[in-house]
């Protein structure tokens, strides 16, 4: 497994242009370091929330060439508001082509051209493995979730997986209720040996970003955390985590969001608040 792009991160104790930490929510700091790491990135399937709101700020910034992929079926796609669920109209808004699922699925992700898979989830394990079908056993759960929709293909197929998500005990576990989309499995080795042998195309996730920190992958498929968001602590980080949390040396602090991507976020890709409050 390759080594990931590194995070776009500054060394502890940097000092870095951007807002003071008490004037934005973690929520608008996690949003803005999910973005910019997809600098570069050309093609990206997304879903609505927190991945559809990083993903319009990255191309507004970062990544002004950005094509957004809907699961609906719109490629290139600018919304013109937040929208509200995937079968919202205003996700074909400037679309380059709105097309039927299948083919977007069988041409598109399949056919190896989305570069990354953006995606959020209910849990997630050390290896990137994640849930988003139920909460406790299938049969009997405590909570039924939305379910994989396309996630379990985005995960499989694109190129690489990007996974924003709130860190808790709960949603970081040593082991997942269910695996609804696959991650590197129980470790690289094993990962690399199964999308060889079932032709999966995408070499699995390479970036989690949550309202702690971003975490990336070591050479044994296990995250490790790389930057830590001002105000964050490590022993917060510790104590919202079912296991031993992988620490890079030097541990890196993320820059803290620019007036300029606040005010994108605020005023112009969730003006209610409804996911940065």
């Amino acid at each position: 497994m390759s080594e990931p792009r590194p995070a776009a991160t500054a060394p502890v104790g940097a000092v870095s242009p951007g807002a003071p930490a008490s004037a934005f929510s973690r929520s608008e700091m996690m949003i803005v370091a999910a973005a910019r790491e997809l600098a570069g990135q050309r093609v990206c399937f997304v879903g609505v929330g927190l991945p559809n709101i990083a993903v319009n700020l990255a191309r507004l910034t970062v990544a002004p060439e950005l094509e957004l992929v809907y699961e609906s079926g719109a490629y290139g796609a600018k919304p013109a508001r937040l929208p509200l669920s995937i079968g919202d109209p205003t996700i074909v808004t400037g679309a380059t082509a709105v097309v039927s699922m299948f083919e977007l699925f069988s041409f598109y992700l399949q056919g190896g051209l989305v570069d990354v898979g953006f995606l959020g989830a209910a849990q997630i394990d050390r290896f990137g493995n994640i849930n988003s079908t139920v909460i406790g056993e299938y049969e009997h759960p405590k909570t039924r979730l939305p379910g994989s929709g396309g996630a379990c293909e985005i995960a499989i197929n694109a190129r690489q997986v990007f996974v924003i998500m709130r860190q808790s005990k709960r949603s970081f576990v040593d082991r997942i209720d269910f695996r609804t989309s696959p991650g590197n499995l129980g470790g690289a080795e094993a990962a690399a040996r199964i999308r060889s042998e079932e032709g999966w195309l995408g070499s699995g996730p390479s970036v989690v970003v949550t309202d702690l920190g971003i975490y990336h992958f070591d050479e044994s498929g296990e995250m490790r955390l790389d930057s830590l968001h001002p105000g964050a602590t490590l022993e917060q980080v510790r104590e919202t985590m079912g296991w031993q949390a992988r620490v890079a040396e030097p541990l890196a602090v993320t820059p803290t969001p620019t007036p300029e991507e606040l005010r994108l976020i605020r005023e112009q890709l969730d003006p209610e608040g409804a996911y940065t409050k």
